[in-house]
């Protein structure tokens, strides 16, 4: 697989599957793991980075999950390219920004990657459709374990997995989901919702993780505690508080058809029209129009378009893929009139 192929083969975790998949997009988990007696990645050298690298794809070929899993070289990227991978959400910001030897392994349905040499020498990440923290877990446990068979993690019999931030120490997991929360914005007990997450032990993110923006009403929830718990108990406390937010999102739905149901369809239809003949579209207005018709679709006000096609929609409009589709690096303002082309033809097609 080149990375051609990646960009021409749209990720299983976008298809629209699993439990509650009109609220949730998408379940993580990604587990930090070191190598003993290698310098963490800040302060790694060249060759320490490379010794890195080749270790990591030397034991990928002899991992069950990995065995046919590409090596993409961030660093020998464009910028753009390393930007497409991070609207894929198979690299961090942090991978993509960042200097030195480092890259990240990926598998052809793009449901499992590993970046290396990031912040810590291996991040692994599993990405599912809808809500499936479970079954996420079970993938990237056994690809860790098939990964520790070859490479000599940094372990400590006291503290568990040794990591470059000491807020990962212990288990090294971060267990999350992305999901879709019109319902309590615009009832406005988001924000008391949020409070109350927080207080349990999680952290609410943007929609490419720590230190992004929340955009469409698509939020990321995750654990922030990785010592003193062992991963089961982590990934079953995510489960149980997203249930609980899934409830929450559910009840605003209801309250808002009960009180608001003409105006409410009116946002959803407006916004519906809108995506079909709009001639200019920012990122912006597009995550949030989309996510009215996410809301519609759910709710069973408007026919189409399904899950899947919103979720391929809001990566292909990012902006590296728009450019990739055009062949050339574009201007904002013409990013803007080349995503509202893509829309409404996506539109067009799945009417039929």
């Amino acid at each position: 697989m080149t990375f051609d192929d990646l960009v021409q083969h749209f990720a299983r975790w976008l298809d629209g599957t699993g439990e509650e998949s009109g609220l949730v997009v998408s379940s993580r988990i990604r587990l930090a793991r070191n190598l003993r007696q290698v310098r963490f990645t800040s302060r790694a050298s060249e060759e320490d980075r490379e010794r890195v690298v080749e270790a990591v794809k030397a034991a990928a070929g002899a991992c069950r999950g990995l065995s046919e899993a590409v090596f993409m070289e961030a660093d020998r990227l464009s910028e753009m390219d390393r930007q497409l991978l991070v609207e894929r959400h198979l690299i961090s910001p942090a991978l993509a920004g960042g200097e030195g030897r480092r890259g990240v392994l990926v598998n052809r349905d793009q449901t499992f990657s590993v970046m290396v040499n990031e912040e810590d020498h291996l991040r692994l990440q599993a990405i599912l459709s809808g809500f499936q923290p479970g079954r996420a877990y079970a993938l990237a446990s056994e690809v860790d374990a098939d990964l520790a068979k070859a490479l000599p993690y940094a372990y400590s019999s006291r503290w568990g997995h040794l990591t470059a931030c000491p807020t990962n120490v212990g288990t090294g997991l971060r267990a999350s989901v992305l999901i879709h929360l019109p319902g309590l914005v615009l009832t406005q007990d988001m924000e008391k919702v949020l409070r109350g997450i927080t207080q349990m032990g999680f952290a609410v993110r943007g929609f490419y993780g720590e230190g992004t923006d929340v955009v469409g009403n698509l939020f990321q929830i995750s654990n922030q505690i990785t010592l003193g718990k062992g991963e089961g108990q982590i990934v079953e406390e995510l489960e149980k508080v997203t249930r609980q937010i899934l409830s929450f999102e559910q009840n605003a739905r209801q309250t808002l058809l009960k009180e608001a149901r003409p105006q409410i369809e009116d946002k959803i239809w407006r916004a519906y029209g809108i995506l079909e003949n709009a001639r200019v579209l920012t990122t912006q207005e597009f995550m949030n129009l989309s996510s009215a018709a996410r809301l519609g679709r759910s709710l069973g006000v408007i026919p189409r378009p399904d899950v899947r096609a919103l979720n391929e929609l809001m990566v292909r409009t990012q902006p590296s893929h728009i450019q990739r589709s055009a062949g050339k690096a574009l201007e904002p303002a013409e990013r803007d009139i080349l995503r509202a082309e893509i829309v409404r033809k996506w539109l067009e097609e799945k009417k039929n």
